[in-house]
């Protein structure tokens, strides 16, 4: 055994007790002040005091590795515990000495690729390889898994009230300095948010209009603590826009996002809901893909190219 998959997250913590050391690495480590340890926890607590994304990344983990047959899967996290150097410290201790890395922000492959590279050369003395597979939220079976949710979620509107219907789709915001830099993340999403409009119109629904919006800004300032600018048009502002034009069902699809998590459970599910509640609007939001088969066959299917394209073949256990 040579060969392995590492499914790379952003993170989160098990433990609230964690989240001073995961905000001073998400701070490229500067502590964070204490009103803004204040509100993460108290967003962790409105939620049950932990986020499921960790167990749901193992879960994942385990449903790829058995249709991967005898390529062992595992799964890091980029900011936390487990850390990409542990993981492939692990499989190397195990024989490993080439890594697929799928990272599990599909916009986002280059920053979480390059943080795997570098904790490769950290292990067996540079001799671990990584190959990270590319870009992969246009995927059409991506597309339709998410189509999939977004039509579960129009289920539960009334049939009668398409015309006063809108979809909105949603990922995280970035500083707008990233985008700036050349990042491809904006134009990744738009070009994914419209072929899941397109799926989903070709399945039927039927909404007055669409709109994209970027969520969960972040909470800190800049250099200097100058304000920072995050990319837009901010989802607040849009429901707000959308709720002046009449509409009085919003189902609001984060296909930027794969799991649930804190921006899931209180930035949509607490926060957004209580936004348009509070505007005569209902919200709809539908289901993260967490690990649903259709997402298990993306990844399958993304370490099977991943390797023949870039590195060897890997098990026929699919």
């Amino acid at each position: 055994m040579t060969d392995a998959v590492v499914l790379v997250a952003h993170g989160t913590v098990d433990a609230l007790s964690d989240l001073p050391e995961f905000l001073k690495n998400i701070r490229r480590g500067h502590a964070a002040p204490p009103d803004l340890l204040a509100e993460v926890r108290r967003r962790y607590e409105a939620i049950g005091g932990s986020s499921p994304l960790n167990a749901i990344n193992r879960a994942l983990a385990r449903a790829v590795g058995e249709r991967l047959g005898s390529v062992p899967v595992r799964f890091c996290n980029r900011l936390f515990r487990p850390y990409p150097k542990d993981v492939l410290s692990e499989l190397f201790d195990e024989g490993v000495r080439r890594a697929c890395v799928i990272p599990l922000a599909q916009h986002s492959s280059g920053v979480y690729g390059a943080a795997m590279t570098d904790a490769a050369r950290e292990v067996g003395d540079g001799s671990m390889s990584v190959v990270s597979a590319p870009n992969w939220g246009r995927d059409e079976k991506l597309t339709e898994a998410f189509a999939s949710t977004v039509m579960e979620a129009f289920a539960r509107v009334p049939a009668d009230e398409s015309a006063r219907t809108a979809l909105v789709l949603t990922a995280h915001s970035l500083p707008v300095s990233v985008i700036e830099a050349g990042d491809p993340y904006e134009a990744e999403f738009r070009g994914s948010a419209e072929a899941v409009v397109a799926a989903v119109r070709a399945r039927g629904a039927r909404f007055a209009e669409h709109a994209i919006a970027f969520q969960s800004q972040g909470m800190s300032t800049g250099p200097g603590g100058r304000p920072m600018a995050w990319m837009g048009p901010d989802l607040k502002a849009t429901l707000e826009a959308l709720a002046a034009r009449g509409v009085r069902h919003v189902v609001v699809a984060p296909i930027g996002f794969l799991a649930d998590h804190v921006e899931i459970l209180y930035d949509l599910d607490i926060e957004a809901r209580a936004w348009c509640e509070s505007r005569g609007m209902s919200l709809y939001r539908s289901d993260s893909l967490n690990d649903r088969q259709e997402l298990v066959d993306v990844l399958v299917g993304l370490a099977h190219t991943t390797f023949t394209t870039r590195l060897v073949s890997v098990g026929e256990g699919a």
